[in-house]
């Protein structure tokens, strides 16, 4: 008995090092004008961790190309080791998608100089920032004005600004479940919800999580938007 335990083990453990290595279903192309020497990495969110699925050499030529494998679609993330420091500007996001992804960006802009085509989510994606960085900035203004309110020692007005930074906060949350419920046959609807207004009230999550197509409720975010709502409602 304890030797045909010990084959089983032995027989899996060959099966796992002979099993095939999936093929790749995403393509990545893309240009980082001005780089001429310098290393990219692609990452994904393991756990809680960022970690590099590949590593690409740039030694003269800022084109790279990049074939992965991806289960579902997923927020991946471009890295730019300059050789220098690690600002916020060496890493930009984009939502992989099985396809052909492309991505044009610039040395001197990395994060902000970026256009990135081949991924629907991608696409709605950049709508949904384009919205947001309305009340991003709206809320920048008051934080501002604040401020200054608190330093003049003018708290009437203080409790007014604060009014309206609750309104817009209000406004955002809305938009964005309006958008998850619109877009609820991508991706990007249970991601959003989760990264942007994961401590909405429940009710507003169970009505995402539920209008999701069956298709998207199996995604990776689709399950972690499921599983979210559950533990949720149990503390609530």
């Amino acid at each position: 008995m304890k030797y045909s335990i010990i084959t089983v083990f032995f027989l899996v453990i060959i099966s796992s090092c002979n099993k095939p290595e999936s093929k790749s279903n995403l393509h990545i192309t893309g240009n980082v004008k001005g780089l001429k020497k310098g290393t990219l990495y692609i990452q994904k969110i393991v756990d809680t961790s960022l970690v590099a699925i590949d590593t690409i050499e740039i030694n003269g030529d800022s084109h790279f190309t990049s074939d992965l494998f991806i289960k579902s679609p997923e927020m991946y993330y471009l890295f730019l080791d300059r050789g220098v420091t690690n600002s916020l500007d060496n890493n930009l996001s984009f939502f992989a998608e099985a396809g052909t992804i492309d991505i044009q960006t610039s040395l001197d802009y990395f994060n902000s100089d970026t256009k990135i085509t081949g991924s629907k989510n991608q696409d709605k994606y950049d709508e949904f920032k384009k919205i947001t960085s309305r009340f991003n900035d709206e809320n920048l203004s008051l934080t501002e004005l604040k401020f200054n309110a608190y330093k003049n020692k003018n708290f009437r007005k203080v409790d007014s600004i604060e009014a309206k930074q609750n309104l817009n906060l209000k406004r955002r949350y809305l938009f964005t479940t309006n958008f998850a419920l619109n877009n609820k046959d991508y991706e990007i609807a249970p991601y959003v919800a989760l990264t942007e207004i994961s401590n909405i009230n429940l009710k507003y999550l169970d009505t995402i999580q539920k209008s999701m197509t069956p298709k998207i409720a199996q995604s990776l975010y689709g399950k972690k938007l499921i599983q979210f709502y559950k533990e949720r409602k149990k503390q609530e």
